[in-house]
This record gives C-alpha cells, structure tokens and sequence, in this order.
C-alpha cells in the first residue's frame, strides 16, 4: 500500500484529503506544518509521495520542497495551493515538485494525478516498465513480448518506452526529433513516422497498447 504524507495547515482540508485518499486505497499521515511533515518523514516512516501546501506557517511549502529535494531525488510532491499565479508555480518547479493543483482541489482529480505520478515514479526507480505481456527493461534496452525479445533499435526503444511512460499523452514530432535525433538537422519531422510504422509493424501481434497517430500533431500511446 503506498503511504502519502499531507502537508496541510487547513485541519478540515487536510482531513478531508487523507479520509478520501484512505478510502481509495493509500495510507496517509497528515501534517499541519513542515516541521510536522519533518518528523514524520525521519522518524521511521518511509512516503511514497508528498502532497503539500505551499502558504504554511513557519517553513514554507517552497522550503520544504527544495529541503526534501536534497535529501531524495525521486519521491513525487505535488503542491496544492491557492497561489495561481505563473510566479509560484515557475518556484515550485523549480523547486523541484512534480505537480501542481490550484484550490479549491477537486478530489477525483487529485486522485488520477497521485496515480500517475506514483506509476512514473515506479518506472524510473525500477526502470522497467510492464504492459500487460511486454515488459521494457531501459538498463538493457531490451524489449520482450510474452518472454520473447523483440529487436529494438536504440532509437526504436527510446521512442517506445517514451510513448508507453505517458499513455493518452500526445507527443508532436518535434517535440520526439528534439530528444531522441539529437540536433541531427539532415533527418525530416516525417522521420518520426518511418519509425512508428516500424513499431507498429514489430508489435502488430501485441494487444496491450496501441500507437496512434494524432492527426496534425504527432503520436500517442493507448494502453487498451
């Protein structure tokens, strides 16, 4: 079960968070304050992730990302703040969280945003990724259909294991020829289909994902 830590000076809001987490399947702890969420994270406890205030007494919510930061590269935060301003959250990013909500914090929504930030989080730490029967292993930059390797380019895994991180997210071909051609200028944005049909073409007996084009965009991966 994965164990949130709420950081969150409004006692109502905070436990009306933790109760609607809980009933859905996380264990939280909820803290009124930085120097609270400090206790509970060095006294044993280890958090899968940290959905913090930014407006608190004391420590702010700024300060205490950067603190938990330096401590731990990978565990998600997600701020939930009234702050809408580009400012704050141009701060909070680089503060380093992961996510940003403004309130009044609709609760389902806050829900699909934890479960997509923990299942990336997932990913890097393990840095395999398991799709149905496909699993992708990025240290060895192999791909293995129902315990079969399939013969990936570099390139080839890069662009699915990318696609398959973020399923429904729509990745336009610049946005791919810029991470993965590194600045090569002699390749055409049509490159990027040459290399989805190869895909296409070597997972076409793989029914957990389909790659699909987005019409005047580019392409995005839909896990059925």
């Amino acid at each position: 079960m994965f164990k949130i830590l709420v950081v969150e000076d409004d006692r109502e809001l905070n436990r009306a968070v933790c109760s609607y987490l809980d009933q859905n399947g996380y264990k939280t702890v909820g803290c009124l304050s930085a120097g609270e969420a400090y206790d509970a994270m060095y006294g044993g406890t280890i958090f899968d992730m940290i959905v913090s205030d930014i407006m608190m007494p004391g420590i702010d919510g700024f300060e205490f990302a950067e603190n938990v930061r330096e401590q731990d590269q990978e565990i998600p935060i997600l701020f939930m703040t009234a702050r809408d301003d580009l400012t704050s959250k141009q701060r909070g990013f680089k503060a380093g969280i992961d996510d940003y909500m403004v309130k009044p914090i609709n609760l389902d929504e806050l829900l699909l945003r934890i479960g997509a930030l923990l299942r990336r989080a997932k990913i890097a730490r393990s840095h395999r990724l398991e799709i149905g029967k496909l699993l992708l292993d990025a240290d060895e930059r192999s791909a293995y259909l129902d315990g079969e390797e399939i013969s990936l380019t570099v390139r080839e895994f890069n662009l699915l294991y990318k696609l398959l991180s973020y399923p429904r997210k729509t990745f336009t071909r610049s946005q791919l020829m810029d991470e993965f051609w590194d600045g090569d200028t002699s390749s055409g944005l049509r490159t990027v289909d040459v290399y989805m049909t190869r895909l296409r073409n070597k997972f076409s007996s793989c029914h957990d994902f389909e790659i699909v084009t987005v019409h005047g965009l580019g392409y995005k991966a839909v896990l059925r």
